[in-house]
């Protein structure tokens, strides 16, 4: 690889400029919403297309059913004004749902294990408005429903939500995003922002999550009930905002979700108080004597999970390695060395940790040495040793380094199958697991790059018409383990793959027409129903969960090539790698400035345009280069001499290291 140092030149400061691309941005440029359009009704409704504005009269008269289509997922508060009503025994009832499949003038889909939500009644006394109190705001819903089912009649002359995502945000801000993403892929891009927007339906007020008052209670027996209870009136977190796992449903702090969630809301938003708010959450219920913290937030049961354990220290690291704050890691640093201990007290004589305990993402099968929780804890060890360099606590460095290369060792003595090229679950089982070896890649417990290869090769070749199978989780396709499995094939190189999987899984997510078309869905099967191995009940998936939003960092990371090597970006590298893309515009800020990086390739010709802090240093990876020619390489606003490297062979990488903060333009032509 050719290798050229730039000396450091003066330093650039950013001007505020409105958000690029704009126009994908789904959130609400109001937090007062209307329907846009009629999905359905029945029954005698006057005028009914007359409220899909702030001003209309529709009269219901007997038994009579509108159901709106908001365009896209929401969520908030309803509130109904009433024009005339025939006597004082009338009623309005509203139904709620996020896909198409329950759109219901009898109930709601579902927030509990079982059955469909309740009706939300509105008894109406006279003319006025008529607003749902907080504990009855829906998460997560493109149609509402609104139901008359009795003798008389009622004028209703305005519908409306009050959006309540993103609390803490100025309520003409919503849009206000801090990052962008562009290329000449449309879908690309809508399912860049649609990973975004997933992530704001999941940020709500920390005072409104899901009670959960029929936790452990409703099962399979009463799977067709319609008349089910719930309430968002349960604090999960401290704070203003939290970060939880789904808008409609669990409401709930949930670390793995985070793990995915996090890096996306990074790029986009950078909504860094919701996260700390979450995580503090967690910490603040973990078991002070042995470190043990929990699967979920309050007020779900306080079981263990070895794998979420292991994703709320990840957190700290990740929030420390995107933001640099230092103090924040510092207050829960104590805590996180107790976390790590009680994971290393489950290591056996085999080398890697024996897991006890089975819950997971929903997944089957987990116990034993699992190559995924191993990969897990192997990866947030090395967290653990730059959260302890950076902190100057140095004395526990050399044991945790020598315990991670045992587990890896270990793990690719027991559980690679040389003859198959992928990690099995354990030693147990032939199953080769998708979360276990794309973690296996993501982690770096691999001993050289023709697993990591094999590994992408291999998940690729199972893929259904609708994405990537999880078959630890028998008939499932899991948008959260495939948001891994997207970065496995970036770390082989495989864009083909990456860029296949995101157009294959994740379009479908965002265009199927029982979709929301706007977030994006907590699992399905691999035919393509609506349907998620683990639950009984379909109408219970979450059409919004932020563990689905992998792509939203995947491209910004690996496609437009942008990434922070060390805390708040104070190290950075660019490297795009396109595919079959001609072109790829990007950019987020952290707390030490803006990042962004803009390339185009056409027949011939590379431009890659790129700005980082002032104060920084990065590495910039120029794409393959297929025929000989003149790199210019050239410092914009500031001093500085430009550089021409010649290219004599081409498809060498090139690498130009040393490289201070600042504006930067790379041209190469064919000679």
């Amino acid at each position: 690889m050719k290798l050229l140092s730039i000396f450091p030149l003066l330093s650039l400061f950013w001007a505020s400029v409105a958000v690029p691309y704009a126009e994908y941005i789904l959130a609400p440029s109001s937090r007062t919403i209307h329907p846009i359009s009629i999905h359905s009704y029945n029954g005698s409704v006057s005028n009914p297309e007359s409220l899909t504005g702030s001003s209309g009269s529709s009269v219901f008269e007997g038994n009579a059913a509108i159901a709106y289509d908001f365009g896209k997922n929401i969520a908030g508060v309803v509130t109904l004004e009433i024009g005339s009503i025939s006597d004082a025994n009338q009623y309005i009832g509203v139904t709620f749902s996020e896909s198409s499949l329950w759109v219901s003038n009898k109930s709601s889909d579902a927030t509990a294990d079982a059955g469909k939500d309740q009706t939300l009644w509105f008894k109406l006394t006279g003319p006025g408005t008529y607003t749902a109190p907080r504990e009855k705001e829906r998460g997560g819903f493109r149609y509402m429903t609104l139901v008359h089912n009795a003798t008389g009649s009622v004028e209703v002359t305005e519908a409306l939500i009050h959006f309540t995502p993103m609390p803490h945000w100025e309520d003409d801000a919503l849009a206000n995003y801090t990052g962008y993403f562009h290329t000449d892929d449309e879908l690309l891009n809508r399912i860049w922002y649609a990973g975004a927007y997933t992530n704001q339906l999941c940020t709500i007020d920390p005072k409104h999550g899901d009670a959960l008052i029929h936790l452990g209670e409703i099962n399979s027996s009463v799977s067709d009930a319609v008349n089910v209870t719930w309430y968002y009136n349960y604090t999960i977190t401290e704070g203003s905002s939290a970060l939880v796992d789904g808008a409609k449903r669990d409401k709930l702090v949930w670390a793995g979700d985070m793990a995915i969630a996090v890096p996306a809301i990074v790029v986009s938003t950078d909504d860094v108080i919701s996260i700390e708010n979450s995580l503090n959450s967690l910490f603040a219920v973990q078991n002070t004597t042995t470190g043990q913290l929990p699967y979920a937030g309050r007020p779900f049961f306080p079981i263990l999970s070895f794998t979420y354990h292991l994703y709320t220290l990840i957190g700290v690291a990740d929030h420390y390695q995107y933001t640099g704050d230092l103090d924040y890691a510092s207050s829960l640093w104590n805590q996180w060395k107790l976390g790590l201990n009680f994971s290393l007290g489950f290591i056996d004589d085999s080398g890697m940790m024996n897991v006890t305990s089975p819950p997971d993402w929903l997944r089957f099968g987990m116990g034993g040495h699992n190559i995924e929780a191993n990969s897990i804890l192997y990866y947030t060890i090395y967290q653990g040793i730059a959260l302890a360099e950076a902190l100057n606590d140095t004395e526990p460095i050399s044991s945790w380094e020598k315990t991670a290369e045992t587990i890896k060792a270990a793990a690719n003595q027991l559980l690679w199958n040389e003859a198959v090229g992928m990690f099995v679950d354990n030693e147990t089982t032939t199953l080769t697991p998708q979360d276990g070896n794309s973690w296996a890649v993501v982690s770096n417990i691999t001993t050289n790059f023709s697993q990591v290869e094999s590994i992408s090769v291999k998940l690729a070749e199972r893929w259904t018409p609708y994405g990537a199978p999880a078959p630890e989780a028998a008939d499932a396709i899991s948008p959260f383990i495939s948001g891994f499995e997207l970065q496995t094939h970036f770390k082989a190189n495989n864009v083909t793959a990456a860029l296949a999987l995101i157009r294959l899984q994740w379009g479908f997510m965002l265009d199927d027409p029982r979709m929301t078309n706007s977030t994006f869905i907590e699992g399905y099967s691999t035919t393509g129903e609506l349907h998620y191995a683990p639950y009984l009940n379909d109408a219970r998936i979450s059409h919004a969960h932020g563990w689905a939003t992998g792509p939203t960092s995947s491209l910004t990371f690996f496609v437009a090539g942008i990434q922070i090597l060390s805390a708040g970006g104070k190290t950075w590298r660019v490297a795009p790698n396109l595919g079959d893309l001609k072109f790829a515009d990007a950019g987020f800020s952290t707390s030490l400035g803006k990042f962004s990086a803009k390339t185009q390739i056409s027949d011939g010709a590379l431009q890659i345009d790129f700005e980082a802090p002032a104060g920084t240093t990065g590495e910039v990876t120029i794409p393959s280069i297929s025929c000989a020619g003149t790199m210019l390489v050239q410092k914009i606003n500031g001093y500085g001499e430009d550089i021409k490297v010649d290219i004599i062979n081409p498809n060498v990488p090139l690498s130009l290291a040393g490289v201070a903060g600042g504006q930067w333009n790379i041209k190469f032509s064919c000679a």
